[in-house]
């Protein structure tokens, strides 16, 4: 198959919105999930190569990309937009990988619909109920003054200026500043990002966050019961994951070095390579 034969294309009509999905490849399925600054495009690198071997599905969440608006005020669950996708597409359980927002979306929905997940692949992944302690805000001074920058662009409504302390903050990486991702990485995430913060429906999703897995994943991760990779980038800012991985049953945990929040944009060949063989691994 080459990277632009037999990959099926449509909207799904799911809970009141629709959602842009692309599938591609034959075997077990394989669902990626990308974070809340990115699109589906952001799996360009991953999405012909694994299709190799799986069926995987990318698609873009309520709210980005090519997805439907969200409504300011009207509830909505991105868990149950995941299943009912996967119900529509005919999928009974998968593989699930998903990045930052996306993995935390992951692990929820792990935990929500655990016979519908077969392996677990977390990167750089967020926890929902977790928050991260005083102490060590303090360690990291830079992610305190980058968060602060970044809420007072908002405020100033300087989408652009908001962006670019962004990849400062995620796609560059604490552990890298005053250096910077390579070019093509920063431009890549930019226009996701950008995209993303100039929808009309920008401000109804800041303030219309979907409904919270109760309890939150946060002192439940021992009850997930399938394989999991977490995968984690040197220069990235603390991660709940680096300590709480070991509450997951089982969980093996590869940490990317010289990369940051996107290790699958900076070094996609060594990351399809780990993903690859952990999946494999679970059928030899």
């Amino acid at each position: 198959m080459s990277h632009t034969e037999r990959v099926q294309t449509g909207f799904a009509e799911v809970n009141g919105t629709t959602l842009y999905y692309e599938v591609a490849g034959a075997g077990h399925p394989f669902v990626l999930i990308h974070g809340h600054l990115l699109d589906r495009r952001s799996w360009d690198e991953q999405f012909a190569v694994f299709a190799q071997r799986y069926r995987v599905i990318r698609y873009d969440q309520r709210g980005f990309g090519d997805s439907g608006l969200i409504t300011k005020g009207e509830p909505y669950s991105d868990r149950q937009d995941l299943y009912t996708l996967m119900t529509f597409l005919g999928i009974e359980s998968a593989y699930l990988m998903g990045v930052s927002g996306g993995g935390a979306l992951a692990l929820d929905f792990t935990l929500e619909h655990p016979e519908m997940v077969d392996a677990l692949i977390p990167v750089t992944a967020g926890v929902s109920g977790f928050r991260p302690s005083e102490e060590v805000m303090k360690q990291h001074p830079d992610v305190v003054r980058l968060y602060t920058s970044l809420n007072e662009a908002f405020e100033k409504h300087d989408i652009a200026r908001a962006v670019e302390i962004s990849l400062e903050l995620w796609t560059d990486g604490p552990g890298r500043l005053p250096e910077q991702a390579a070019p093509e990485v920063r431009e890549r995430v930019r226009k996701m990002t950008t995209r993303n913060w100039e929808r009309p429906d920008d401000e109804a999703q800041a303030e219309t966050q979907p409904v919270p897995l109760e309890p939150p994943a946060v002192g439940r991760l021992a009850k997930i019961g399938v394989p999991a990779l977490v995968i984690l980038g040197e220069w990235d800012g603390p991660n709940p994951l680096e300590h709480l991985a070991a509450e997951i049953p089982g969980a093996k945990k590869v940490v990317m070095a010289e990369t940051a929040h996107h290790p699958f944009l900076e070094k996609p060949a060594e990351f399809n390579q780990i993903v690859l063989d952990f999946l494999g691994s679970l059928t030899s």
